[in-house]
C-alpha cells in the first residue's frame, strides 16, 4: 500500500450518490491463513472487519450478508449458500436472490480501508459505460472481483449459464463467473487491501493509528459502539477543547465525552438520565480498552477471534 486515502474522481462518484443500489457482502469464509478464526469478527480499530465493510455500503437500499447471522452495527438481510461453505460463486448467487436493484456492489468482509467514497467511485465507473462490472485492482494490478460493482442482470445471466449441466454452483472458482463479464478496472491499492494473514491484520491496525487518521478512526468506532449516526465538525470541537484546556494533549478525550453525552441524550426517546450516561460511558470505556489491547497485541496472536471451521468463501 502506498497511501491511505482513496484515489480517483470523487466528483463523479458524488454525482451518482442518490442512485439506488444493493450490496452483497460475502462473510462466510474459514480464513485458513488466519488459523480458522472468525475473520469478519476480527477487530481493526476497535470495530469488526464486517462492520467496517457494512459502513462503506451504508447507503445501499438492501444489504445482504452471506454468512451465519451475528450481531452487526446496522440491520442487514442474512443469506446462506447451499451447501454452507460452497464457495464464492454459490455465496454470491445466494445473496443476489435477495436483491432487486439493477446495480449491486459485491464485497468481501475483510477490507479494512474500504469507505463510502470507494463504493461510489465503483458505481460511477459502472454507470459511465456499458461494461458489466467495475472492480478494483490492487497494488500489483490484480483484479479484485470481491470489491466491485456489477449490473445485476449480467450476474444473473452468467450464474444461470454456469448452472446448466451442473448440480449447483458449489466449488466453482470466481473466475468462472467474472471471466465471462466485460469489466472496467479501477486501480486502488488501498481500498483493495484485504486481511488474509495476521501480518495483514497488524498492518491494518498500525495504519489506522498513523498521525492524521487515528482521530477519525476513533470517532467512527465510538459512533458505531454507541449506535449513533452523527456527523460532527471535529476541527471546531478540537479548537474549542484546545482553547478551553489551553492545548489538549489527547484530543480524543473531549470528542469521546461529547459523543457519550449525545448518545445519552438520545436514549429512551430523548429522556436519557444518569443510567443512560453510565451505559454509554461503559461502552466507550470498553472500546477504549480494546483499542489499547490491539496496540499491544503481537501480530501472530488473535485474542479477539473465535475459532471457525467453515470453508473459505474467497
Amino acid at each position: 500500500m502506498t497511501a491511505y486515502g482513496p484515489t480517483g474522481a470523487q466528483g463523479a462518484a458524488d454525482a451518482v450518490h442518490d442512485v439506488a443500489y444493493d450490496a452483497v457482502v460475502l462473510a462466510g469464509g474459514a480464513a485458513r491463513r488466519l488459523g480458522g478464526v472468525d475473520k469478519p469478527g476480527v477487530r481493526v480499530g476497535g470495530r469488526p472487519l464486517l462492520d467496517r465493510v457494512l459502513a462503506a455500503c451504508a447507503d445501499a437500499r438492501t444489504t445482504v450478508v452471506v454468512a451465519d447471522p451475528r450481531p452487526t452495527a446496522r440491520p442487514v438481510t442474512w443469506a446462506r449458500e447451499d451447501p454452507p461453505g460452497g464457495g464464492p460463486v454459490a455465496a454470491l448467487d445466494a445473496g443476489l436472490r435477495h436483491t432487486g436493484a439493477e446495480q449491486v456492489v459485491v464485497l468481501s468482509a475483510d477490507l479494512p480501508f474500504l469507505d463510502e467514497g470507494t463504493v461510489r467511485r465503483l458505481l460511477a465507473a459502472l454507470r459511465s459505460g456499458d461494461a458489466d462490472g467495475a472492480l478494483l485492482t490492487d497494488a500489483d494490478g490484480r483484479d479484485q472481483p470481491l470489491v466491485a460493482a456489477y449490473r445485476a442482470p449480467a450476474l444473473r445471466r452468467e450464474l444461470a449459464a454456469l448452472t446448466q449441466g451442473r448440480d449447483g454452483l458449489a466449488g466453482l472458482p470466481l473466475r468462472r463467473l467474472t471471466g465471462a463479464l466485460a469489466l472496467t478496472r479501477v486501480p486502488d491499492p488501498v481500498a483493495s487491501f484485504d486481511c488474509d494473514t495476521w501480518d495483514d491484520i497488524a498492518t491494518a491496525r498500525a495504519r489506522i493509528r498513523e498521525h492524521g487518521h487515528v482521530l477519525d478512526e476513533w470517532i467512527s468506532a465510538v459512533k458505531d459502539e454507541l449506535g449513533i449516526d452523527l456527523d460532527v465538525d471535529t476541527k471546531a470541537l478540537l479548537d474549542l477543547a484546545r482553547d478551553a484546556a489551553h492545548g489538549v494533549a489527547r484530543p480524543a478525550a473531549p470528542l469521546t465525552t461529547f459523543l457519550v453525552g449525545y448518545a445519552a441524550a438520545q436514549a429512551r426517546d430523548g429522556e436519557g438520565g444518569p443510567e443512560a450516561v453510565a451505559e454509554a460511558s461503559r461502552k466507550a470505556a470498553a472500546l477504549a480498552l480494546r483499542w489499547a489491547e490491539e496496540a499491544a497485541a503481537k501480530s501472530d496472536v488473535a485474542p479477539d477471534a473465535t475459532p471457525d471451521t467453515r470453508p473459505d468463501a474467497g
